[in-house]
């Protein structure tokens, strides 16, 4: 069991939802691994609660599908599987396409100054070797975008989205191969909303996620 993730308190949230906060935030970003048994004494100890929270978040993640149940063995960190990777892209990329072409409608030239800032910390974090620094800054980069779209339904959608494919994220740039195109790819969305190309940017923005999509892919078989 990993020791790395601490209860992420929150006054304005019941314990139960603190709990499920702080376990998923740890599935998403790998602190618990892909089939790591979730044992509820450990995690209450752990957390620093009682085992009712524990019991209750676990069912939640499970909903979620972060968790199966597996007879004689109990809540175990679910798998990353193809067929995830598949759906969860499906929906991104029609909404991630929306938002850049609501973007190029609407950002500011404050917006597209963030947006080259987070383009170069980006840049920044493929040089260290903190794979969650880079996944980190590539989500800030998608974030301006999203602020940008000045839809809130939309910007909240997006953001669970992106929980979702934190863990997907962090296998895709684990390929030191990868970031050059990303960082290209990147330059390609910029430059298309500085123009407020919605076609185009929304063209990039697509092959953007197709390209992860087969890298990830790859990734996942050869574990296999």
């Amino acid at each position: 069991m990993v020791e790395t993730f601490q209860l992420q308190m929150n006054e304005y949230l019941p314990l139960r939802d603190v709990v499920f906060q702080t376990l998923r935030q740890a599935i998403l970003k790998g602190e618990l691994k892909p089939g790591e048994r979730l044992m509820e004494i450990h995690l209450a100890q752990k957390l620093g609660v009682s085992r009712t929270p524990v019991r209750e978040a676990i069912r939640k993640l499970e909903l979620e599908g972060l968790v199966l149940m597996i007879p004689r063995k109990g809540a175990v960190v679910a798998e990353i599987t193809v067929s995830d990777l598949e759906d969860v892209l499906e929906v991104r990329s029609a909404l991630e396409e929306l938002a850049v072409k609501c973007a190029c409608r609407k950002i500011t030239s404050e917006q597209l100054s963030l947006l080259k800032e987070a383009a170069e910390e980006f840049g920044k974090s493929l040089k260290g070797q903190d794979v969650s620094a880079c996944a980190q800054a590539d989500e800030a980069f998608h974030g301006v975008i999203y602020q940008a779209t000045g839809n809130r339904r939309l910007m909240q959608m997006l953001s669970n989205l992106r929980e979702q494919m934190y863990r997907y994220r962090v296998e895709y740039l684990k390929d030191r191969q990868s970031h050059q195109i990303l960082l290209k790819e990147h330059r390609e969305i910029m430059q298309a909303l500085e123009r407020k190309d919605e076609e185009e940017a929304a063209r990039i923005t697509a092959v953007h996620i197709e390209r992860q999509k087969e890298n990830i892919i790859n990734t996942l078989t050869k574990k296999e």
